[in-house]
């Protein structure tokens, strides 16, 4: 079996910059770390080879720094890696970058899962993974708390709903998106970070999947940050003490003052 993991260096939540410019996350320079839903995909994607034998490949797209989030995973078993990065995609949204990850999918040659962890934390947008689906025009699932068997080329996995789950069949080859739900996610071993320390890294520019530079980044972006700023608090205080149907009635004026400002 095939397993293809698409994984995120995101910035450590309490270092976010912006660039006042771009209004895009500033990732030079900033310490990172693996998007922490990842490590649930990586997981699962490692267990599956357990359970059936095959690769694990993992895919990440960003700048050169991202090497370390890569080899991090190779520490705690995945086969190959491959970085996406090029300055032409800079800015990407997740359209923008859902194409760029679906190109260098396509460039391996065999898979059968793509996993993807539910959202990553700088954006929680949750749209890459379906995003990528769409671009393969191949099936996809998203809040997967458990695979529960794979044979006659076909997956059965249990969707996290907000009362329950929903049970769902699909054809392979197919994308899944994973909630923390579904695993306990293992450390690296000695071994393993012996080997990621050595393991070779393949990488991927817009000339390599063939994209036109208008298609990706930010130019290829349909959508933009306009503003970005942090909310105001008012922690001030307003005690009424009337009766329960005057309050309600306050209570409405208020809020109409509040959104009418």
């Amino acid at each position: 079996m095939e397993i293809i993991v698409c994984i995120k260096q995101v910035p450590d939540t309490t270092e976010i910059k912006i660039d006042p410019v771009t209004n895009t996350l500033i990732r030079e320079g900033v310490e990172s770390i693996v998007n922490p839903f990842d490590l649930y995909a990586i997981e699962e994607a490692l267990r599956l080879k357990e359970q059936h034998g095959g690769k694990v490949t993992a895919i990440s797209m960003g700048p050169s720094q991202v090497e370390s989030a890569l080899r991090e995973t190779v520490a705690m078993g995945v086969d190959e890696i491959i970085l996406v990065s090029d300055r032409k995609f800079a800015g990407a949204d997740t359209w923008a970058t859902s194409l760029t990850l679906a190109a260098a999918v396509k460039k391996v040659s065999n898979y059968d899962i793509i996993l993807f962890g539910q959202q990553a934390i700088d954006g929680d947008t949750a749209q890459v993974g379906p995003g990528v689906a769409a671009h393969l025009k191949i099936p996809q699932v998203c809040f997967v708390r458990k695979i529960e068997k794979i044979e006659d080329n076909k997956i059965t996995v249990q969707r996290l709903m907000e009362e329950g789950y929903d049970r769902i069949e699909l054809p392979l080859p197919a994308v899944l998106t994973v909630v923390k739900e579904i695993n306990t996610p293992r450390l690296p071993s000695l071994r393993g970070k012996r080997n990621a320390r050595t393991a070779q890294l393949k990488t991927l520019n817009a000339s390599d999947l063939n994209l036109d530079e208008k298609e990706v980044g930010l130019n290829g972006s349909p959508t933009q940050v306009v503003k970005i700023f942090s909310p105001t608090t008012n922690k001030a205080v307003e005690k009424h003490e009337v009766e329960p149907e005057k309050a309600v009635e306050i209570l409405i004026n208020r809020l109409s003052e509040i959104t009418n400002r």
